[in-house]
């Protein structure tokens, strides 16, 4: 019994040496080709069994990448909407990415797909959508000749060698055609794919590699084709019809894809380096690369940094290096797609989804493509938080009888006649106390300590500059609704914030005619989109440095401050925020209640990241001003306004 112990201690400890120089390419490199991996198990029916790994959670808090234990423990996911996008068939559900119903998928200008049920689907998305639900690979390939599905892709793993082909329809799309992986885009995430499709539920063990003609010697018995494509996954794929598939080419002296799937006998249970979600084990060094190596890429959730000269979102998550300037906005922010980040003239051209030079993607649609068309199309359905700039000029007014622009909103300036286009003033029985921020459709937001049950009492004035007196581009619109949160408190102010529906015009299906001073802003979904010491802007009519209301609208710029509990201690409640700066010399005062505190993300546009609320000792020294979070509120605002109306990429 003694001896055995000893072997398998042995056994494990073999094993876990032999995981971690696998993914060395210079040590690969440096042995023969025939031992670089070891044989690919035979694939059964019956999924393997889910290890139970023991992580090691002291080298995950000691890892120079990884984030806190705290973000850890959330065990995120790519389904976790508060950092990440869900993709165009998905939406964002109370902070969990949810499958939509395929009829919600977008189908104008996009390529139809065959599935393997033999059905014809009009988009991608559709396809994927039913795949999200089935939980099973769907899509065959593209196209509208699906009755027998002989142009189907489908994934061949050979169990002896390991090696990984693919069969795709050919360029006159009369039958398929077998060719063996590039190791070009090879990695784990495409791995994953490959032996999710074959039956692995938790993907692949080891993606490597073996040069062609160390294959074709050490195998003259089996036939080999002399071409490879390269194929890009993200990780989410069922299947590698789902992936981007690049044109073939010769294979030569290049080497070529294999798998080592992954199973029990193959998991770390002593020395797990990072314990995913699912409870696949990956090596340390396997995560925070930008690669899902996981398979739910909870390894790229929690970052402090990238290695591999990833991009990291400042919510903490790690893209591929691939993903910048790739087409699709990734990171909350879009900082991903940003100017300040320049892509490299070396790289493949932008509509290929990856920025490998050499890359072509004409012989088989990209998947990757059409997810961009169907966000675009999504996306189209609301304008948010661009304000029209045709109609800002540059007006200023001077206060009367001093000679001097106006100062403070405290700390602010005035701003021009029409370039805060989605702030409204709440008009109640001719008086304005309150701001607030239109929307969108019918709808604004404001706070609820501004608001009277009654509706009958308010209207909204847009596009208001001077406090007193209409401007030619000012528009008043009754109001029809009042909705204020159901548990807001009027003495402590928490869940201060109420939605005004305004009444439609006769006969029509909008509010008011449409007017270039009127711009909606968007509504956030992520509590994480805006990151502390941010610079935002607020806005109002409210009192100046010198306590008087001023006439003209003002704005200022501010700073997202973390952990304002510690200045307001039990009075500071979930769902508020804090902004201002820490000395008083900038801060929203009496007059500015309900008004926009609006953050402006790495693409320009600009969200209603808060409400201004409750004000105590207002331009003070260590007194910030408190702000209703109205990320905080995404699901409640939702199932009043619709989904249209309050989110422009999760709609």
């Amino acid at each position: 019994m003694k001896l055995k112990l000893i072997m398998r201690s042995v056994g494990v400890s073999l094993l876990s040496l032999f995981l971690l120089v696998i993914k060395s390419e210079t040590w690969q490199e440096q042995i023969p080709q025939k031992h670089q991996l070891p044989k690919t198990p035979e694939v059964t029916s019956t999924p393997p069994p889910t290890p139970t790994p023991t992580p090691k959670t002291a080298e995950e808090k000691k890892d120079e990448f990884l984030g806190s234990p705290e973000c850890l423990k959330k065990k995120l996911t790519r389904a976790s909407c508060d950092l990440v996008f869900c993709p165009p068939w998905e939406r964002c559900i109370e902070g969990q990415c949810s499958c939509k119903p395929p009829y919600l998928c977008p189908t104008d200008d996009l390529k139809p797909v065959c599935g393997r049920d033999y059905r014809t689907y009009r988009s991608y998305c559709q396809v994927m959508a039913v795949s999200c639900r089935t939980k099973r690979p769907t899509m065959s390939h593209f196209g509208d000749n699906c009755e027998e599905n002989i142009l189907g892709i489908r994934t061949l793993m050979d169990s002896e060698t390991g090696v990984v082909s693919v069969s795709v329809p050919d360029k006159n799309q009369t039958g398929v055609e077998k060719h063996l992986i590039c190791k070009k885009l090879w990695d784990m995430a495409t791995a994953n794919v490959a032996c999710k499709e074959h039956g692995n539920p938790l993907g692949a063990a080891v993606a490597g590699y073996v040069s062609y003609s160390s294959l074709t010697t050490d195998h003259p018995d089996k036939q080999f084709p002399d071409t490879c494509v390269s194929i890009r996954c993200q990780g989410y794929e069922k299947s590698l019809a789902e992936c981007v598939i690049y044109d073939d080419m010769e294979i030569g002296n290049r080497r070529v894809a294999t798998a080592t799937c992954y199973n029990a006998s193959l998991a770390l249970t002593g020395d797990c380096g990072f314990t995913c979600a699912n409870s696949k084990c990956v090596l340390l060094n396997q995560t925070c690369d930008g690669v899902d190596d996981c398979g739910d890429r909870s390894d790229e959730m929690c970052c402090k940094g990238c290695r591999s000269g990833g991009l990291l979102c400042k919510t903490g998550v790690c893209l591929h290096k691939d993903s910048v300037h790739d087409g699709h906005v990734d990171c909350l922010d879009g900082e991903d797609e940003s100017p300040k980040h320049t892509r490299s003239s070396k790289t493949g051209p932008s509509n290929t989804g990856s920025n490998k030079p050499g890359l072509n993607n004409t012989v088989w649609i990209s998947p990757h493509d059409e997810i961009k068309s169907s966000r675009s199309q999504l996306e189209s359905k609301l304008e948010c938080g661009i304000p029209n700039a045709t109609t800002v000029d540059d007006e200023y007014v001077e206060e009367r009888g001093r000679g001097r622009r106006f100062k403070r909103v405290v700390g602010g300036v005035p701003a021009r006649p029409t370039q805060i286009q989605w702030q409204v003033a709440l008009d109640y029985n001719r008086d304005i106390d309150c701001g607030g921020a239109y929307i969108g459709g019918c709808w604004v937001i404001t706070a609820a300590h501004c608001i009277r049950p009654n509706p009958l009492v308010f209207n909204i004035k847009f596009s208001l500059w001077m406090k007193l007196r209409a401007q030619d581009t000012t528009t008043i619109i009754p109001v029809e609704d009042i909705r204020i949160h159901p548990r807001y408190n009027a003495g402590t102010y928490e869940n201060d914030i109420a939605l005004v529906k305004l009444k439609k015009l006769p006969f029509e299906d909008t509010c008011f005619v449409e007017n270039p001073a009127i711009s909606a802003v968007c509504v956030p979904w992520s509590v994480q989109l805006f990151q502390p010491n941010h610079t935002c802007s607020i806005s109002g009519w409210g009192r100046t440095e010198d306590g008087r209301d001023s006439p003209v609208l003002l704005w200022a710029n501010v700073s997202l401050i973390d952990d304002c509990q510690r200045f307001y201690k039990d009075r500071f409640k979930p769902g508020m925020m804090c902004a201002g700066n820490l000395d008083g010399s900038v801060d929203s005062c009496q007059g500015d209640s309900g008004g926009p505190l609006v953050c402006e993300d790495e693409l320009g546009r600009s969200y209603l990241w808060g409400i201004v609320s409750r004000r105590d000792k207002c331009g003070q020294p260590g007194f910030p001003g408190v702000y209703t979070q109205v990320a905080h509120y995404f699901e409640w605002i939702r199932s009043n306004t619709g989904w249209p109306t309050v989110t422009r990429f999760n709609s």
